[in-house]
């Protein structure tokens, strides 16, 4: 049991890092020491605790005290304050927007009311970089549990779980685990696919930064079940962090013997490598990645032989993603039914989301398999920004769809999005307000896999290069009623032909978005008008004469010289000069730029 009386936790994701939360660290370390505390109070560097909007984040324990947006100059505050003097420094505290009330602890904050964490169960608690504190909260335990049950009787725990790939296929885990230890051959591997590349997700991310033995764990559980004694896992270069404490992990557990040869004296031997990825989106895709850990191109090859009959080097290969490895260790430790009770009949358990975009709470959060779109958005994403109405919300990233109002009391599971044209994808979500653009959102989404396209196959290579033309053309108002129906056809075609994941999902922006809001469309091409004004070629800035103070602050920003005026008198914008770049907009005290 810890001898000290205090424990002061830290953020240490990557985010809160970039806000200097390292720094934090230190002077609170430095705080302690001055104050001749070191034997009574420890400060822990944790993973991402998940209200990110709210970062970096620092909690005391045992009083469970939450503060947000701490500097490191807050750091001496804090131990006098609140350690030494046993008083809350308030001005910390988390102020509910609601009431107006500070809260102090984040179990009456609706960001964290409604969450169930499974998968984020230890980040935000433990040090990632001690393989103690993991042991501490059952670290371990369902490993040694799984290497007293035979490889069947896990597999079938997880079958009974009801657990599906939280990837974004979806596919049932425990079968997938069954196909592969069923194919007989000399050599397995088990894979952890974590490249993740979704513009606006960091949920594996967060998962391997703040418990990456979590996900160790199961790998050797998935190895034991599936009889392979190698591991790989396949992570973007780019996600530094996550690496580097994967490293630590792998290596204290080598040194505790819960990795590499006879693994806890049962005769079972699994050890695990790091592949690394060079940012390609399509290498999400199982046989995309494992060609390109093979040293090939990233390129999707059709199915079958699936990877669980032949992967990597061509031998039998299982393929999980991040969270659905978290999801494990808890499944063996609790039991299937306990699984099974959470969640919706057909999705089973949590779900992890990067919550971002326009709406006042970002961050990463898990709900149970039914929760709302409403309950998400707007009870723990806190609103829109700004007071603004809601428009749409992006779910599954650049393969999902927009949904609208008429969607916000849709349960979230599987069936559910891919009903509504949308999909549950690895898990971003990205809520939009009134001053988005529905035509330009496509537009970005498709341009985003139009470059992140292996260009194996024609209709993903030629056919959203295609589409993406008729949407900037739309955009540049040079669209037209007919380019609408091609745009149409040419989604369902590249949708029903494509050879892998990407291009089948690539057209769903685009088809959601014409679906849902047909109108923003029509007016791009009919009244050569941007609803949302964000498109600059159908957009036009004017000074409102009644408004303007002749200030003249929007004429010194100009980088053309289009604003013109004396001092103290109304200005006006040459409409043949203007570029549009909304900087006289953002620095108008007055409202007095519109546009129209």
């Amino acid at each position: 049991m810890s001898h000290y009386s205090s424990h002061i936790l830290v953020c240490g994701g990557t985010g809160c890092r970039a806000s200097k939360s390292s720094e934090i660290i230190d002077n609170l370390r430095a705080a302690v020491n001055e104050a001749g505390l070191p034997e009574d109070v420890l400060v822990i560097k944790t993973g991402c605790f998940g209200f990110c909007e709210q970062g970096p984040i620092v909690k005391i324990i045992p009083d469970n005290t939450f503060y947000v947006g701490v500097k490191p100059e807050d750091a001496r505050e804090i131990v006098n304050e609140h350690i030494i003097k046993g008083r809350k420094v308030e001005r910390l505290l988390y102020t509910a927007p609601e009431t107006g009330q500070h809260v102090s602890d984040s179990k009456h904050m609706n960001f964290y009311k409604k969450q169930v964490r499974i998968a984020l169960r230890n980040c935000g608690f433990i040090d990632p970089e001690n393989i103690n504190e993991y042991i501490a909260r059952n670290g371990y335990a369902a490993l040694s549990k799984a290497l007293q049950m035979t490889p069947d009787e896990v597999i079938k725990e997880v079958m009974d779980s009801g657990l599906r790939g939280r990837g974004g296929g979806g596919f049932p885990t425990g079968l997938k685990w069954k196909i592969t230890r069923d194919v007989q051959a000399e050599q397995k591997y088990v894979v952890c696919n974590a490249d993740e590349g979704d513009p606006g997700a960091f949920m594996d991310r967060s998962i391997l930064e703040g418990d990456p033995n979590t996900v160790i764990e199961a790998m050797a559980i998935n190895g034991y079940c599936t009889g392979a004694s190698k591991g790989l896992i396949y992570i973007r270069a780019e996600y530094p962090l996550a690496v580097e404490r994967l490293k630590i992990a792998m290596a204290q557990a080598r040194e505790l013997g819960l990795l590499g040869e006879n693994i806890m004296g049962t005769g079972f031997s699994f050890d695990i490598e790091i592949r690394y990825g060079a940012g390609a989106f399509v290498c999400g895709e199982e046989t995309a990645l494992i060609h390109s850990m093979e040293g090939k191109r990233g390129e999707a090859t059709v199915k079958p032989p699936f990877p669980s009959e032949s992967g990597y080097k061509g031998y039998p290969t299982n393929v999980n993603n991040v969270e659905t490895y978290a999801n494990i260790p808890p499944i063996l430790l609790n039991g299937a039914e306990w699984f099974t009770k959470i969640g919706t009949a057909k999705s089973k358990g949590t779900k992890v989301f990067a919550l971002a975009g326009k709406v006042n709470n970002v961050g990463l959060i898990e709900v149970p398999m039914g929760t709302t779109l409403r309950e998400v958005i707007f009870d723990i994403g806190g609103g829109i920004k700004d007071g603004k109405k809601f428009k749409a919300v992006q779910t599954g990233g650049p393969s999902g769809g927009c949904l609208t109002e008429r969607h916000l009391d849709l349960p979230i599971d599987y069936d559910n999005l891919l009903a509504a044209g949308s999909m549950m994808g690895s898990g971003g979500m990205i809520v939009m307000d009134e001053s988005d653009c529905m035509v330009a959102v496509s537009k970005f989404y498709l341009q985003f896999t139009v470059e992140e396209s292996c260009g194996k196959c024609a209709p993903c290579r030629i056919g959203n290069k295609r589409m993406y033309e008729i949407l900037e053309k739309i955009t540049k108002g040079d669209g037209t009623m007919e380019d609408l129906d091609k745009l149409k056809n040419l989604a369902r075609v590249v949708k029903d032909t494509a050879l892998c994941g990407l291009g089948q999902t690539s057209p769903n922006p685009v088809l959601s978005t014409m679906d849902n809001f047909w109108d923003e469309y029509v007016a791009h091409v009919k009244d050569k008008t941007c609803p949302a004004h964000q498109c600059r070629d159908l957009s036009h800035y004017f000074i409102d004469p009644t408004q303007c103070k002749g200030c003249t602050a929007c004429a010194r920003v100009c980088p053309v010289g289009a604003i013109s005026g004396v001092v103290k008198q109304p200005h006006a914008i040459d409409p043949l000069k203007c570029i549009r770049c909304g900087s006289c907009m953002s620095k108008c005290k007055f409202n007095a730029i519109i546009i129209k």
